[in-house]
């Protein structure tokens, strides 16, 4: 497993996500994918898997402090008591003492965003969260977070056919990393006739070429999601080969502008 090190932050370069896992779907898949080498699990409070996150990991008998869990604060009350009633629920259910990363999930601007993350900072120097970050946050207001508080992350949809360029300079400039979610644009990178081209070279699926892409880049990991034990092997299957500076190239320029999770509370993005 290769490691993104930045802001002091030492995270697994491929996590496993949970979104719209639930129960004991939700502990199986998360029992499953630490069996299999992940360490790096991704959840949030609207997800409402975070107890079933906590039962899959004791199922696995690994030590917490082997695992990077990353949370995440919804958006409908970003005030600092909101917040943190926030954190303190994803600890309990958690079952945990401490959040390695904490997002804000979405922006949200009926609450002052300072006053947002000047409690989440707070709460981190007391050692409930580790680093703090944000979720969707297009570049111009990744700028103005950070500007307040040390961000070590912005979790984006970001995937061959979106390019989030700005988004990432952004992240660079202030020493953060970028976490792809929906890395494998919902399954449509699979027949993908350049991306499985590069796979038959590699010995590799279309899928772990999209996966190394994006591990390649500077200060990116990417959450891939999968119920299935052998797709869970594969995604994470994906450091022993490297793309070469061409393939790279290639790949970026599958870039459409295709944005997949686009909310009507959504911020206004950065144009691709």
């Amino acid at each position: 497993m290769e490691f993104v090190k930045v802001h002091g932050v030492s995270v697994p370069a491929v996590g496993f996500g949970t979104f719209r896992m639930q129960g004991e779907e939700c502990a199986e898949a998360v029992a499953n994918a630490l069996s299999v080498g992940y360490r790096h699990l991704d959840t949030a409070e609207i997800y409402e898997n975070e107890e079933a996150v906590a039962m899959g990991i004791r199922e696995s008998r690994i030590a917490r402090d082997r695992l990077f869990i990353t949370t995440k604060a919804w958006m409908d009350d970003l005030s600092p008591d909101g917040v943190r009633r926030s954190l303190d629920g994803s600890l309990q259910r958690l079952d945990t003492d401490s959040i390695d990363l904490w997002l804000v999930h979405w922006p949200n601007r009926a609450f002052p965003i300072a006053d947002t993350l000047s409690a989440m900072s707070e709460l981190c120097a007391r050692g409930a969260a580790r680093w703090i970050g944000v979720s969707n946050f297009p570049s111009a207001m990744f700028e103005e977070a950070a500007a307040i508080a040390p961000i070590a992350c912005n979790q984006v949809e970001y995937h061959p056919y979106l390019a989030q360029r700005a988004v990432l300079a952004a992240a660079r400039e202030h020493g953060a990393f970028v976490t792809a979610y929906a890395p494998l644009a919902m399954g449509r990178v699979t027949d993908d006739p350049v991306l499985r081209e590069m796979g038959e070279r590699h010995g590799k699926t279309a899928s772990q070429v999209a996966l190394r892409w994006l591990t390649q880049q500077e200060a990116v990991a990417a959450i891939p999601k999968s119920a299935r034990r052998e797709h869970m092997k594969e995604n994470i299957d994906i450091f022993d080969f490297a793309l070469t500076k061409r393939e790279m190239q290639r790949v970026h320029a599958l870039a459409r502008g295709e944005r997949l999770i686009d909310p009507d509370f959504a911020p206004e993005w950065d144009e691709e």
